[in-house]
């Protein structure tokens, strides 16, 4: 495989940041764009810090997520500026000197305190467009984050580059790394603890370094949608393991879940084999100009369909929908955009100009409204969960008959099941990320 050409791809990424930036600035009426990066927070009474996270406005400029207080500046018409703090320090380690294919197309100031940035920031702070979080910055430069100038580049944020999907493939590989890792670790009986220590290891990417804390669940745990726990314990009996895990790649996140069952030839692996099937018609259904609404009500009936095939369901998938059924089973969204972000910016975003597409009634959990188009990439994740709390509600209410409880009761150890693909929208078919990236490794 031709490794990629970054100083090309970085050139053309930076070329359409400042045409972004330029237009953003003149809704703004501003003149400068300037981008802390961001400063630790520390704990309350303590002088310990929590993990450091850089503000994405700073690292869609510049592939750099470890530069506390340091600054990117835009001035239309000129080359982007960095303002790089690397401090005299023995008691933490320092960034490195800048380097990499990026250094070329940047002019970069050393500063060695970050009081020292000041002397380099524009004079003309109110025209200036701020954009980040006001924590550990001088007053004088504390972000005035313009909406217009929000409005428009998030927007344009969900249209990646070429330079942000290379990455952004990186970054599948890596994860996919991790979870057969993962796998491996459940089926030797690990712990869920066990098993994320598999990951991270498999990865090279501590929990502070992943996009997001992994969901590791060994069996009813599944039904916890956000389960983070990690039991150090292993479990006398392991039924399933739902894992969700990514990593990162210069600050570009992947998003990937899948589901095991202990016993590959039991009725739950048929039910994940479903599931995996709909998650792959729902993949190639992202299409230029589809509303991706409506793919999260396709995924309601395509789902509802796996329930009713697996004598879970009495209702038609159709009542099932329209009563709300479904949601007991299936009561996340889709999917969402994905890029700096695990739950990148803009999902219901009408325009550059402000406004929101509303969700679907009834479904208040959906993270994106608007319409696909090319180089857009967005996750698509359909689940079926057995989740206590709901399942008591559905059996109090209205529809009870419309669902087989000796069935429910057959699948409730296994917790739950979702399948997670990174998908690229394009101007014809669509690329799964992730179904390339886990063939790599020969599955």
């Amino acid at each position: 495989m031709t490794a990629p050409d970054f100083n090309a791809l970085y050139a053309e990424h930076l070329a359409i940041l400042c045409r972004r930036a330029d237009e953003a600035l003149i809704r703004s009426a501003c003149d400068h764009l300037l981008i802390p990066s961001g400063s630790p927070h520390y704990h309350v009474f303590d002088d310990r810090d929590y993990p450091y996270a850089v503000n994405p406005h700073f690292k869609h400029w510049l592939p750099l997520t470890q530069v506390p207080d340091s600054w990117l500046l835009y001035t239309p018409g000129r080359r982007p500026q960095v303002i790089y703090l690397q401090p005299f320090d023995y008691w933490h380690a320092v960034p490195q000197a800048p380097q990499g294919w990026w250094v070329n197309h940047v002019d970069i100031h050393i500063i060695r305190k970050p009081e020292e940035a000041l002397p380099l920031l524009p004079r003309n702070v109110a025209r200036c467009a701020i954009l980040g979080e006001a924590h550990g910055i001088p007053e004088n430069y504390r972000p005035n984050n313009p909406i217009p100038a929000l409005e428009y580049l998030h927007y344009h944020r969900a249209y990646k580059t070429s330079y942000e999907l290379v990455l952004m493939r990186e970054a599948q590989h890596i994860a996919a790394r991790g979870h057969h890792a993962a796998e491996r670790a459940f089926r030797g009986g690990g712990s869920e603890f066990d098993i994320h220590m598999a990951y991270c290891t498999a990865t090279g990417q501590d929990a502070v370094e992943a996009p997001y804390r992994n969901i590791v669940a060994l069996n009813a745990h599944g039904a916890i949608l956000h389960y983070t726990r990690l039991d150090r314990d292993a479990s006398s009996q392991a039924h399933s393991f739902l894992i969700d895990a990514g990593a990162d790649r210069y600050g570009y996140a992947s998003d990937i879940t899948r589901t095991y069952a202990a016993d590959i030839d039991n009725e739950f692996q048929a039910m994940i084999d479903a599931v995996d099937t709909v998650q792959i018609a729902l993949g190639q259904a992202v299409r230029n100009g589809l509303d991706y609404r409506q793919l999260h009500l396709d995924a309601h009936l395509a789902l509802a369909g796996v329930l009713k095939d697996f004598g879970i369901l009495e209702a038609s998938p159709g009542a099932a929908l329209e009563t709300g059924v479904s949601s007991v089973f299936f009561p996340h969204g889709i999917g969402h955009l994905l890029g700096l972000q695990v739950h990148d910016v803009a999902g219901f975003a009408a325009n550059d100009q402000g406004g929101t597409i509303p969700r679907p009634d009834g479904h208040p959990f959906l993270r994106m409204t608007r319409t696909l188009e090319p180089g857009m990439v967005v996750t698509i994740e359909p689940g079926l969960y057995f989740i206590d709390l709901l399942l008591n509600e559905l059996r109090q209410g209205p529809y009870a008959d419309s669902v087989n409880w000796s069935r429910i009761e057959a699948f409730r150890a296994y917790g739950g099941i979702r399948i997670e693909d990174n998908i690229v929208c394009t101007t014809g078919a669509s690329e799964n990320l992730t179904r390339s990236a886990f063939a790599a490794f020969g599955s």
